[in-house]
């Protein structure tokens, strides 16, 4: 008991810290204050009133009744909410769930590479880098349109997952994450310093919108449907391919290589093939942004982007795709919902991150079987699972 008090005290005192060069002494002190007395209050719950068993009761009852919900009728349900949303919404709010679609595909990607493969890229944003600036340099030096460029850009991005694929194929873990981090590195250099080709710092202006007939993407709705219709593209084929021999092998090779390899999978081939398909929705991702922002520079590919996109995937939870897509919403919507909050939206948005990974580590919507690795003591819970599946 004294050691739990204790435990709640200092971390009371540690936002307190963080908050008190934005916020002044006075606030700082209340802020620890409230966070203390709001810890020691859930923890008196929680010994008495709301109870362990009683949590994962209430869980799994609403698990049952979103089981009883046919998954084609949710799916249909909000498909038709995402196309009448932006009949309510201004051209604001419009451009920051275009953002938000941009985002969904460029997490789906990874999510391929590290949830699924097991794979830690540090380097994704190259691939989101080589998609904008090769549908730029189409556009503006080639006359080609955005219907033309797209499968060019799509195998560009797909070689170019490969060859970074072939030096990594050796390496696991923290050596592999150093070795992506300097593939990233090196495009966004290369892409600030070739001038003769991307203009180097100053970017590539004038990119062509998209066409359909004599339509012209130009409005905001215009590529909020087109975003929609990527995104829509892109959590089927990454779903399907999850639930493949390919995606099964994917996550054998995660689990354990060793094992995967004994079992007779190719598993050189299947990591060429997680870089080289995650590669290309990233790709798929840079055109649409590209084609939306009509201007790119190295400024946009920088090594934050890569963390960020791998925030989503963490948040979400590995493996997940809804997961993942509500970590992406989360992290874009989020610091917008608080931008009335100037001094503080950051910091909040951080101090969640840091929440979320201590008390929930295998993300909002992780699977019974991330949550038994990262909790021993859950794996009770999860055999339990695996037994009503059965049944």
């Amino acid at each position: 008991m004294i050691k739990k008090f204790i435990r709640i005290l200092l971390l009371s005192l540690w936002f307190g810290a963080i908050t008190f060069p934005f916020t002044g002494i006075r606030n700082a002190i209340l802020l620890s204050i409230s966070i203390m007395a709001s810890l020691i209050l859930w923890n008196t719950l929680s010994k008495g009133i709301i109870k362990r068993e009683g949590i994962e009761i209430v869980s799994k009852r609403i698990q049952t009744f979103s089981s009883k919900i046919p998954r084609r009728i949710l799916a249909l349900f909000f498909i038709f909410l995402f196309l009448i949303l932006p009949l309510f919404m201004n051209n604001y709010f419009i451009d920051i769930t275009n953002l938000t679609g941009i985002y969904i595909i460029l997490a789906l990607g990874l999510n391929v590479v590290v949830g699924l493969a097991g794979l830690l890229n540090l380097g994704f944003v190259a691939f989101y880098a080589i998609g904008a600036y090769s549908y730029a340099i189409l556009s503006t030096q080639a006359n080609f349109s955005f219907w033309a460029s797209l499968p060019i850009v799509i195998l560009l991005v797909g070689i170019s997952g490969i060859l970074l694929g072939f030096p990594a194929l050796r390496l696991k873990g923290d050596y592999l994450a150093i070795v992506t981090l300097g593939f990233g590195e090196m495009t966004r250099l290369v892409l600030n310093n070739w001038d003769s080709v991307t203009k180097g710092p100053n970017g590539i202006l004038n990119i062509a919108p998209p066409e359909v007939g004599s339509i012209v993407f130009r409005e905001p709705i215009h590529y909020y449907y087109l975003i929609l219709i990527f995104v829509i593209l892109t959590t089927f084929a990454i779903k399907r391919i999850n639930n493949s021999k390919i995606g099964r092998a994917w996550v054998a090779i995660r689990e354990d290589e060793v094992a995967a390899e004994a079992m007779g999978i190719d598993t050189v081939r299947m990591k060429l093939l997680s870089f080289s398909f995650g590669a290309i929705w990233a790709g798929l991702g840079g055109v649409l942004f590209a084609a939306k922002m009509r201007f790119v520079s190295p400024e946009s590919f920088t090594f934050f982007e890569s963390v960020i996109i791998l925030c989503m995937v963490i948040l979400g939870g590995l493996g997940s795709i809804a997961g993942v897509i509500l970590g992406t919403m989360i992290l874009v919507l989020l610091p917008e919902a608080l931008r009335g909050f100037e001094h503080y939206r950051m910091l909040a948005l951080g101090a969640g991150l840091i929440l979320m990974m201590v008390f929930k580590p295998e993300g909002i919507l992780g699977g019974p079987r991330k949550r038994a690795e990262l909790r021993p003591d859950d794996e009770r819970i999860y055999m339990q699972e695996i037994e009503t599946i059965k049944k």
